[in-house]
């Protein structure tokens, strides 16, 4: 099953948070933050959106962070995505 996102919404996976501290402490689950961090799986079409004609600027592949509780958390099988607006990513990662 794949999933292809409509308008400007894009579909992410999060990379996995640390699971040790900056200090070594070996942190659990429920101490962890949300990740921020997710690379992008599918790009909707752009298009007109709200009356707006939007551009998008991400592709597949990108690695993004995204503001912290956007989006819609999906989970198929044993993989979790969100489903999120362009205008939620705040900026991409390059290398």
């Amino acid at each position: 099953m794949t999933l292809k996102p409509l308008g400007d919404r894009v579909v992410l996976k999060f990379i996995e948070a640390e699971e040790t501290s900056k200090g070594g402490i070996i942190l659990a689950a429920a101490a962890q933050e949300k990740p921020q961090i997710a690379e992008v799986v599918a790009v909707g079409p752009g298009g007109i959106v709200d009356g707006k004609d939007v551009i998008m600027e991400v592709e597949e592949g990108d690695r993004v962070i995204l503001s912290k509780y956007s989006g819609t958390e999906v989970k198929i099988g044993n993989d979790e995505f969100v489903i999120a607006r362009q205008n939620d990513i705040l900026a991409t990662i390059e290398e």
